[in-house]
């Protein structure tokens, strides 16, 4: 098939096209390079298969595809909050523009939506029934709001045109290809323990978030992609439960750092806890993680201390 990756260059959508590339199809990355790099996709540049297009996708799309993801949105709190308009613009243009395209081709329509869409969540873990707990106009709310507004664009589509759609709620997720100037709390540990510095803590570290490396988080897109009928959301994460303090404390064992923790204010609609249900991958997709949190780290440390210039 020939498949459109929106945010392609980016951690999660590279990942994506290398897998898509195995399988024999035809990809095209489409990304403005914000919070993508071209190192990341460059591999497979010589391939007749792949090519690239520079292009942000709040401007309509022209091209013929099979299937699209969409990938395209800062999903890091420094850089989604570093232009919240434009954020808030990605999330609602560019699923309208990556539908108009779906219904015109024919296409199937992958969104990458997040559990952010459950706020400082009141149930605990987070099913899919559950409607959410979100500010509408705190500092995090252009790209909670946003992937909000995305999901029910998304829905719509399907009821009213008939574009065959796909939901994921991803959460929080790591790996090699993370940024260094990421933000969020994997690559913001490891950084700090691998160059010396003190681990920044939010809070006093008690609140909780589970943490699915990439290549599990990948397949469960392929799969959920790949489905014949599951339009509605499918939470996809690990449920292993982890305090900040003991992912801090797990990082620099790992790393064999004599970096100290520092505690700072928690910032403004920090969420509490979370952790997926995920009963409905596991029944739906025959999905559920593989990779340890160990181990995950493990690849990723290595990962940024071939990569991290210090």
């Amino acid at each position: 098939m020939r498949i459109l990756v929106t945010g392609g260059a980016g951690f999660l959508g590279s990942h994506l096209i290398d897998r898509l590339m195995a399988a024999d199809h035809e990809v095209i990355c489409l990304d403005n390079f914000f919070t993508g790099r071209k190192s990341n996709v460059e591999h497979h540049l010589e391939s007749s298969r792949f090519r690239v297009i520079e292009q942000d996708v709040c401007d309509p799309i022209d091209c013929e595809v099979d299937r699209i993801f969409n990938l395209a949105c800062p999903a890091s709190p420094p850089h989604y909050q570093a232009d919240p308009i434009h954020t808030a613009k990605t999330s609602f243009l560019g699923a309208l523009n990556v539908l108009e395209l779906a219904k015109r081709c024919g296409a199937r329509a992958f969104q990458a939506s997040t559990s952010e869409i459950y706020g400082d969540p009141e149930i605990h873990p987070q099913p899919e029934s559950y409607r959410g707990c979100v500010n509408p106009i705190g500092i995090r709310s252009c790209y909670d709001e946003g992937k909000r507004i995305g999901e029910t664009l998304f829905s719509d589509y399907q009821r009213v045109h008939g574009v065959e759609t796909r939901i994921v709620r991803i959460f929080n997720t790591y790996g090699p290809r993370m940024l260094a100037s990421d933000g969020r709390v994997v690559s913001n540990f490891i950084v700090q323990a691998l160059r010396g510095e003190d681990l920044t803590m939010y809070g006093e570290g008690l609140q909780t978030r589970s943490f699915c490396f990439v290549d599990d988080l990948i397949e469960g897109f392929l799969r959920l992609m790949d489905h014949p009928d599951q339009s509605t959301p499918v939470n996809i994460g690990n449920p292993g439960e982890f305090t900040m303090l003991e992912l801090a404390e797990t990082v620099l064992r790992l790393t064999e750092s004599k970096s100290k923790v520092t505690f700072h204010p928690l910032p403004s609609d920090d969420p509490r806890q979370r952790k997926p249900d995920i009963s409905l991958a596991r029944k739906v997709l025959d999905w559920e993680p593989k990779i340890a949190l160990e181990e995950g780290l493990g690849k990723t440390i290595s990962y940024f201390r071939n990569n991290l210039s210090t």
